[in-house]
């Protein structure tokens, strides 16, 4: 295979032929399918029982009715669980993977899926294997075969076949499978087989069959639902009991306990939860936050202490070198931005100066350089790490261009770059011999130089200089090589050629969202690879850290871990609680600073774009990835994925999840509250001795009109203005707190008790029972549309929220009413719920008791907030 890989027509033919590079996906639902799943309820059996039951007894009517509820609830259980599940597959779409081919000879970013055979692919670690590949040649090669063999420890690889054949997939050295991840080192390989016809393929059924777990929430809502209903159940039999010891009919008796039950215990929660966490879920992706974990959502309230990257996050992610420093005292200016290659190199000297020192260094930086930066056809093509594609558009400022480069100075060996190791190095044969160079962090490139006391002590005060201005700093150097030594071997010895200072401009936003989060608050920490002069600049302009603050390097956490290790003195607690800037660490030492957080009380989002990042972002409350320059590995170790990279669109996603978990609890109060009413309205015709209040059917037909139509646009609450002003929610409060208990109580005992005085009131003035049942259903249904409106914020008055903020709510309301109200003058329909037409004096009259509840809950609001 040519090093130019396929061309654009090949590939394009291939892809016809072998089709796109896609395992099938887990089919999703039929609508039939969830219309089906709706009847797997012990509820919904209890129901059907009651029908079955009812045409024993004679009452058709009964039992017809029962059974169109439960096709009605399923039909709009089905159309909310429909639109959920696409609603998370076209989420799932959203973040697709991406992998490096060579076509044409130029270097591109492709999904996946257009892979065909014959691609040469190019991995890095964190990428994931996007087919099975045959290796060409790799270095440092590690993969994690877990998904295929089940063996924990990653494969070492090689591109040399092994001397035996093996069929077996843990013993294929030079093969690469689909699914699997590089964890180390780099490779060179071409795909072999695609899609169903990789190893993965040939097990995706069994992979694609796999049930998803529920998320934390969800169970719990369950649960709780199951504790609720036992606790309805046991009161309901109290209830039948004395109801049937009065002497009432039995299949009334036993349909009014069926039906009572069904309208008090929540049993649609669970689907309404899922609709809004759906509805949450797409809110939050226009936000540029994807959910990969539904607990997230829940977590993202509770979250105090955010441990932030620093670039691409709270900067841009454009690398500029705008200052150079040579070994001999020589200094440069560089003009231009990001990867423009229109700028100058200015010397700050007037005299004119050798340029050759600063060739060296310039080809010193292309050389020991993944990156791609290609004049092709009049335009640009730039590929790579951000500090590699700097020194390249360097290089291009100066008139070197990579490819002639590259050409000219063939590469013998080379390290490539690793965060663990701090630098990358390039053997590269020159005119006058091998030429071995290093490019790093100062510190790791300066242990290779025998630099004298006097040019060391220059090139830490050129360091803190460039740093003190907020210039991220790296250095390069270079000695005469042996081609025939291993490249490790020859890193002594090295002379200095240099220092490049490079800015990465701060996000505009970056300041802002920093700012709400302090008013929200939650801490927030840089945590950074680079100098601590240079964090501290960043930070100090981004009111992280003012001017009394100092940064904890790697080296002090490296020895408070030591110590703790010693005699458990408390020694990193002390020192991550000093800084809000964390310098020069490294991938393990990021994992110990959210460890110690989490220890000592706080929850922690941390953002992460490497493979030695996973950890931190596994171990940590919220882990959020990078959805641009994030790696694979990082990313399924998430729970969050912003696709923009942006530290406001994660403030923005803390914003949104905080208004999905209201709205979930919003949902949760309107069904407990208008449950236990309709309970407290039975319990007290009951004790004194009065009729049943509402036939089962009436109860059916409340539920179906009020609940069925308003707890989802509940879901639909936009934002109340404050939720980045409130303390975040402490980590174990449940979702059913002391609030809600309180607002619960208070509203169940005034719709049922004014509904129970409204009831006993006719019958002591003589109205007959069937007249006196017509009113307090339209009562209870006056109450429960005025009740969605209590149910919109637990502290704002109901005064404070536009009424038309969420016209899906008070769309449902009207339609509620105006369902009762048709069905009060259609014949047939009013005959079966026995129910007629009230005058607009007594429906009037209703409306008015109805709305003391918004009284009381506004009296509660008012109370709690006086005493807050």
């Amino acid at each position: 295979m040519e090093q130019t890989g396929l061309n654009a027509a090949q590939a394009a033919l291939r892809l016809e032929q072998f089709g796109p590079n896609e395992l099938p996906q887990k089919a999703q639902q039929t609508l039939l399918a969830i219309a089906l799943a709706q009847f797997r309820s012990p509820f919904i059996y209890v129901l059907l029982a009651a029908s079955v039951v009812s045409l024993g007894l004679g009452q058709t009517v009964n039992a017809l009715f029962i059974f169109f509820v439960l096709l009605l609830n399923a039909l709009i259980g089905s159309i909310q669980e429909h639109s959920a599940e696409r609603s998370a597959a076209a989420l799932r779409s959203m973040v697709p993977q991406f992998t490096s081919v060579i076509r044409d000879g130029i270097t591109l970013r492709i999904e996946v899926q257009q892979l065909v055979p014959g691609d040469l692919v190019m991995l890095v670690s964190g990428d994931r294997v996007g087919a099975d590949m045959q290796l060409i040649r790799c270095q440092d090669l590690l993969v994690d075969e877990s998904l295929l063999t089940g063996e924990s420890v990653a494969a070492e690889k090689s591109a040399t076949p092994p001397d035996q054949p093996s069929a077996s997939l843990a013993e294929q050295r030079d093969r690469l499978f689909a699914g699997t991840i590089v964890t180390h080192g780099r490779a060179y390989a071409e795909v072999t087989e695609t899609g169903m016809a990789t190893q993965l393929g040939q097990i995706a059924e069994g992979i694609t069959q796999e049930q998803t777990a529920k998320p934390p929430l969800l169970k719990r809502i369950e649960a709780f639902t199951l504790r609720i209903s036992v606790a309805v159940l046991i009161v309901i039999a109290l209830l039948f009991l004395i109801t049937l010891s009065r002497g009432e009919p039995l299949a009334q008796v036993f349909l009014m306990g069926v039906a009572l039950a069904v309208s008090a215990i929540p049993e649609g929660l669970p689907a309404a939860i899922t609709v809004a966490l759906a509805i949450g879920m797409r809110r939050m992706s226009r936000a540029g936050v994807i959910v990969r974990r539904l607990v997230a959502v829940e977590s993202l309230g509770s979250c105090t202490y955010i441990a932030s990257d620093k670039t691409g996050t709270l900067t841009v992610n454009e690398l500029t070198a705008r200052e150079i420093w040579l070994a001999n005292d020589q200094r440069y200016r560089v003009s231009g931005e990001g990867l423009d290659e229109h700028g100058e190199i200015e010397s700050l000297y007037s005299e004119a100066v050798d340029e050759e020192p600063l060739r060296a260094l310039i080809e010193c930086a292309s050389l020991t350089n993944e990156a791609e930066y290609r004049l092709i056809d009049s335009e640009r093509i730039a590929n790579g790490d951000g500090v590699d594609l700097a020194f390249l558009v360097l290089a291009a400022k100066f008139g070197i261009e990579q490819s002639e480069l590259q050409h000219r100075h063939t590469e013998l060996q080379s390290i490539p770059y690793e965060s663990e190791r701090g630098f990358s190095a390039s053997l590269n044969q020159y005119a006058d011999g091998p030429r071995l160079m290093v490019k790093g962090s100062l510190e790791q490139v300066l242990a290779m130089c025998p630099a004298s006391e006097a040019l060391q002590l220059e090139i830490q005060q050129q360091l803190l200089e460039m740093a003190q201005r907020g210039l991220r700093v790296l250095a390069c150097a270079s000695r005469d090589a042996d081609p025939n030594l291993d490249i490790e071997s020859q890193l002594t010895g090295l002379n200095v050629l240099g220092l490049v200072g490079m800015i990465d401009p701060l996000r505009p936003e970056s300041a802002a969202a920093i700012a709400e989060c302090r008013a929200a608050k939650i801490e927030v920490a840089m945590v950074t690879g680079d100098h601590p002069q240079t964090a501290l600049a960043i930070a100090r302009e981004l009111k992280i850290a003012d001017k009394q603050t100092e940064a904890v390097t790697g080296t002090q956490i490296a020895a408070a871990v030591a110590a703790d290790e010693e005699s458990e003195s408390g020694a990193l607690s002390r020192l991550v609680a000093s800084t809000r800037v964390f310098a020069r660490i490294e991938p393990t030492q990021k994992l110990q600073i959210v460890q110690q957080l989490i220890k000592d009380g706080e929850f922690v989002a941390v953002t992460g774009d490497g493979v030695n990042d996973a950890p931190a972002l596994h171990n940590a409350h919220v882990g959020i990835a990078m959805g641009l320059r994030g790696t694979d590995v990082a990313r399924e170790s998430s729970d969050l994925i912003i696709t923009d990279d942006n530290f406001a669109s994660i403030v923005e996603g803390i914003k949104q999840g905080r208004i999905v978990y209201n709205n979930i609890r919003k949902v949760i109060f309107l069904l407990i509250s208008t449950g236990a009413a309709e309970i407290t309205l039975f319990i007290l015709s009951v004790l004194f001795g009065l009729p049943i209040p509402l036939f089962p059917i009436q109860l059916l037909w409340l539920n179906l009109v009020t609940n069925g139509i308003q707890d989802v646009a509940l879901a639909f609450e936009p934002a109340e203005g404050d939720e980045l002003k409130r303390r975040p929610r402490p980590p174990k409060e449940p979702i059913f707190n002391r609030l809600m208990v309180e607002r619960v109580l208070i509203n169940a005992v005034v719709m049922g008790g004014l509904a129970f005085a409204v009831f006993a009131w006719q019958i002591g003035n003589g109205v007959d029972v069937e007249s006196a049942r017509n009113i307090t259903l339209l009562l209870m249904v006056l109450f429960e549309n005025v009740h969605v409106l209590n149910s919109r914020s637990e502290t704002r008055s109901v005064f404070r929220i536009s009424l038309f903020s969420n016209p899906f709510l008070i769309g449902g309301m009207l339609a509620a009413q105006a369902i009762h109200i048709i069905a009060m003058h259609t014949p047939g329909l009013s005959t079966l719920l026995d129910i007629e037409p009230v005058s607009f004096s007594t429906w009037g009259t209703l409306l008015g008791i109805a709305l003391i509840l918004i009284v009381v809950d506004e009296l509660h609001k008012l109370m709690k907030h006086r005493g807050a």
